[in-house]
């Protein structure tokens, strides 16, 4: 029997539920697999499986020949999403819980935002969109500061700040891709991407020697469940998802997944895995949260 064929409609409410939800879900997988996997070593190994599964189902599915135009593009936004981003969380969740860095990774829009001004055809902000970039920076300080507030100080500034460049480099792969000369088929883009991110984060990896001493005897029952879960679920539904929806749809809307994915991460955090959640993560998270809502929606209107 024939599949059905899906509508646009649907198949775009399908996407936006993948990385609606399954991203959310991803921050806490990472960590699991981290525990007994080097962070890089089990980033790139996830990549370059997802990748090569993705790329060979496309090529024998009839999708043509990518081009030189097309592998070099490919790789700087691989580069960009999978190694600076990606691979940016993936080590900071050593340090930082997995709830804290999916607040952190929300500010992605806000980078967006700020990124369309160093475009020829820059879009200057609102006064609304001002105002949420200052709000969701405010929240950014108050999650990062020093202090204390409920009982809980501030994040180890050096992972909050590898995790906000991580942001900002998911931000600037996400804007570039838009126009770039990737392959017309958008999961074959996928699956360069990932080939590549995956070499790049292979060479971090080889680089920093984190892999000395790693006996793959020694990886956890958990730590494998999680990575199985990263390369089905986090790469070849939610990332192929993501980069779908880039070409269907404005990168807004695409962006709205911020608005789920730190609830999502942050409760999972404190069921499955004893993160704390106090006032100041609630605080901080809701503003943040608000900020990204106010910028993406007025966004849209301006467009």
């Amino acid at each position: 029997m024939a599949l059905p064929v899906l509508t646009m409609r649907v198949r775009l409410a399908l996407a936006f539920l993948s990385i609606y939800t399954i991203w959310g879900s991803t921050y806490l997988a990472i960590r699991f697999a981290i525990e007994t996997f080097p962070p890089f070593l089990m980033a790139a190994a996830r990549f370059l499986i997802a990748g090569g599964v993705l790329y060979a189902w496309m090529r024998l599915r009839g999708a043509p020949r990518p081009t030189r135009a097309n592998w070099k593009a490919a790789t700087i936004v691989g580069g960009l999403l999978l190694l600076g981003g990606n691979g940016g969380v993936t080590k900071a969740e050593l340090v930082i819980p997995s709830s804290l860095a999916a607040v952190l990774i929300t500010t992605v829009p806000i980078w967006m935002a700020l990124l369309e001004l160093l475009r020829k055809d820059r879009i200057v902000p609102t006064l609304h969109v001002v105002f949420g970039l200052v709000l969701g920076f405010g929240g950014v300080i108050l999650l990062v500061g020093p202090g204390d507030l409920g009982g809980s100080g501030g994040l180890d500034p050096l992972w909050a700040g590898v995790l906000i460049f991580a942001a900002l480099s998911w931000a600037i792969g996400s804007v570039y891709s838009r126009n770039a000369p990737l392959p017309t088929t958008p999961l074959l883009g996928s699956g360069m991407e990932m080939l590549a991110g995956g070499a790049f984060l292979l060479v971090a990896s080889l680089v920093s020697k984190e892999w000395a001493g790693f006996q793959p005897g020694n990886v956890s029952f958990l730590s494998l469940v999680s990575f199985i879960y990263l390369i089905v679920f986090g790469s070849l539904v939610g990332f192929s998802s993501y980069v779908w929806l880039l070409t269907k749809t404005t990168t807004a809307r695409v962006s709205t997944y911020a608005y789920v994915n730190p609830v999502v991460a942050v409760f999972l955090g404190y069921f499955l895995a004893a993160e704390q959640l106090t006032l100041r993560t609630l605080l901080a998270s809701s503003v943040i949260v608000i900020a990204v809502v106010v910028i993406t929606t007025f966004k849209s209107k301006q467009a």
